[in-house]
């Protein structure tokens, strides 16, 4: 296991998606950092976890904005709350960012109200900044959130996208980037005319890519999953971001189960596998590794990883770089 990708910044010391997320996060050593993209109603690319962002940010407490909460179907789901593609840019920066699960992360939530959201190009302008200051290369690792919701809202985000990137990687050239979604068509397209490696993730395996939703493709994850799924997978992208359970199965009690050949059939169509999402606090552990009752209480993370990195995964999705970082270092790993 050779990669860090920083999930939503150091998001397990900071709110995430904020730039100090990022920066911490560059600072513990992660190779990546990775903001989730959303976009305004002038069609600036922004770093948030969804398009809602009532959990993430104190648009709640600006009655300016009250009249704005609204319910949409976000991936055919009924979701009420604020949306980015209802506010400016300018509108988004009056609000201030927080954390998303303050009962695990009380600490991060001292950090409340201090942070704006940042657009990609302020997290592309940071990564190259870090870049030169650690000297050593801090990548990009994006993704596309909710492509065809956007591109049903009149707002696509592949064209913003391309072109921050192919403006920025003009005049970076030692620029290190991952693009990833979701999707299946998105990424498709993306392939067509991006020159940087392609990721697909993968979500609950009963579950559909949205696009395969609409378009009736009666393909779920699990089947992208499959020897032949990962083959068709590797016709237009480079890694697959499996989340941990398609590695390591959890019994019903959250105990580990013995590991799948997911690792194995991938790197056998030639993708990488960066596994999604590990995380320090017992409730993201499985049963074995936790080191008590208490959810929000840290447990044996390092042993979770030295697990996968054993199983061959390339590279982690991480809340917790610096321990990620620490975990694969010689004697720390055995990869």
């Amino acid at each position: 296991m050779s990669t860090v990708i920083a999930h939503r910044g150091a998001s397990g010391y900071r709110p995430e998606h904020t730039l100090a997320a990022y920066e911490l996060a560059a600072r513990q050593g992660a190779d990546y950092i990775e903001p989730d993209l959303v976009i305004t109603q002038d069609g600036v690319l922004v770093a948030r976890h969804e398009p809602e962002i009532s959990t993430t940010t104190d648009v709640a407490d600006h009655p300016e904005f009250a009249a704005r909460k609204t319910t949409k179907p976000l991936d055919g789901v009924p979701t009420s709350g604020w949306f980015t593609e209802d506010f400016t840019l300018a509108e988004l920066k009056t609000l201030r960012a927080k954390e998303r699960i303050p009962d695990l992360r009380p600490r991060n939530a001292e950090y409340d109200g201090q942070f704006e959201i940042p657009t990609f190009q302020e997290v592309v302008d940071l990564s190259f900044r870090l870049s030169s200051r650690l000297r050593r290369r801090i990548g990009i690792y994006p993704e596309t959130k909710h492509p065809t919701y956007f591109r049903e809202q009149g707002l696509p985000l592949e064209e913003p996208l391309v072109h921050t990137l192919e403006r920025n990687l003009l005049d970076h050239r030692c620029a290190s980037v991952f693009v990833q979604s979701f999707e299946v068509g998105n990424l498709r397209a993306l392939a067509d005319v991006l020159q940087v490696p392609l990721v697909q993730l993968y979500g609950r395996k009963t579950a559909k890519p949205y696009d395969f939703v609409v378009s009736g493709d009666p393909r779920t994850y699990a089947d992208l999953a499959t020897p032949a799924g990962l083959a068709s997978v590797s016709r237009y992208a480079d890694a697959a971001g499996p989340s941990k359970d398609y590695v390591v199965p959890r019994d019903d009690a959250g105990r580990s189960l013995p590991p799948t050949t997911f690792v194995a059939d991938a790197h056998r169509a030639g993708l990488l596998v960066h596994p999604y999402t590990f995380r320090a606090e017992n409730a993201f552990l499985p049963l074995e590794l936790r080191s008590s009752g208490d959810r929000a209480d840290h447990g044996h993370f390092d042993a979770e990883v030295r697990m996968f990195c054993d199983l061959g995964v390339d590279g982690v999705f991480t809340d917790h770089p610096d321990r990620a970082v620490r975990a694969r270092r010689p004697g720390g790993c055995c990869c």
